[in-house]
């Protein structure tokens, strides 16, 4: 007991744990590293029961993205999981047509809880598992995302779900500001990359009223960062720097040029930070005016934001978005 707790306590993942299959061996979570996970605790007598007819089409729609259904029955609410694994086993491919593994019955609360489930609930919240069919979404990245009660939709969780196996929402999803960078320079064909798909972002009657300039120059930066007696983009080894007209306009084609350019850098594991404050100080001090010389601006334009870029030191965690700012007209 003392083992399984100090294991509840310090693991990482959930590929940090082991449980017993349908045939009582050991299986290590790690086998499904990298996939999207869905944890269920199931029975077989149960109101819910009904459920596997709709897990089973979600497995066999997104299984070959790299979503696993993992089922652990139990018999602790109302006896509803009696008999064997393999009687359950045998019920559940006879009734339901499941293809996704079923794993040796656990108990999830209590003294006896399998260390997986007391890991699991300290994760997402919510206290002891309430009834049969609670459910763990876990990513990729094995860590638990959310928890869902039994009489939760599994429209719902498939909405959710998507944002994990879809590779496009996923990289949306995953997006942070970095402010810590390794000191790794970022290749040059990656920078060229980004931009393309910077410059291939919608633009107004394709006016593209923006000009981008790239600093790989690290004396440069590092030049500027002394001028400023500070470091400026967080120690970046690489600068995006974005321009729109110096009248006004095309703040709206550069902020989706941007954004275009900081998910492509995400998907090429590098990270971004979007920069207005060192616009603003780099444009009044006169010391850092031979950066902005550097840039090579035209008269008629006016740097507008900075994108720091390079390997992230760092992993933060998302920061909550307020959803019921949005409204949906029907």
């Amino acid at each position: 007991m003392a083992m399984m707790s100090v294991l509840t306590m310090t693991a990482q993942s959930v590929y940090d744990f082991t449980v017993k299959d349908d045939a009582g061996k050991d299986v290590s979570l790690a086998e499904y590293k990298g996939k999207v996970l869905l944890i269920v605790n199931t029975a077989t007598r149960c109101g819910f029961t009904p459920q596997y007819k709709d897990l089973e089409p979600l497995y066999q729609k997104y299984h070959a993205q790299g979503f696993e259904i993992l089922d652990f029955p139990c018999n602790q609410f109302g006896q509803q999981a009696p008999g064997t694994i393999q009687e359950i086993h045998q019920f559940c491919t006879a009734n339901y047509d499941i293809h996704f593994p079923q794993f040796d019955k656990i108990d999830v609360n209590g003294e006896n809880a399998h260390p997986l489930y007391t890991w699991l609930k300290a994760q997402a919240g919510g206290g002891d598992i309430k009834w049969n069919f609670t459910k763990f979404l876990v990513g990729r990245d094995g860590k638990v995302i959310k928890r869902y009660e039994s009489r939760d939709q599994i429209a719902a969780i498939e909405a959710d779900m998507q944002m994990e196996v879809n590779p496009v929402l996923s990289n949306m999803m995953a997006r942070r500001s970095i402010r810590k960078y390794l000191n790794k320079p970022v290749e040059h064909e990656k920078l060229e990359a980004i931009v393309k798909c910077g410059i291939n972002a919608p633009s107004g009657m394709n006016r593209q009223p923006w000009i981008v300039r790239v600093v790989e120059d690290q004396k440069l930066i590092a030049d500027v960062n002394q001028a400023a007696e500070r470091s400026l983009f967080y120690d970046a080894p690489a600068l995006i720097c974005v321009c729109t007209p110096a009248n006004g306009g095309g703040e709206l084609d550069a902020g989706l040029l941007g954004e275009n350019m900081m998910l492509a850098a995400q998907s090429m594991g590098l990270g971004t930070c979007c920069l207005g404050g060192p616009v603003r100080f780099l444009v009044s001090n006169e010391k850092c005016k031979f950066f902005l010389d550097r840039l090579d601006i035209p008269a008629d334009y006016k740097l507008n934001y900075i994108l720091s870029i390079g390997y992230p030191d760092e992993q933060p965690d998302a920061k909550p978005r307020d959803a019921s700012k949005v409204k949906y007209i029907k």
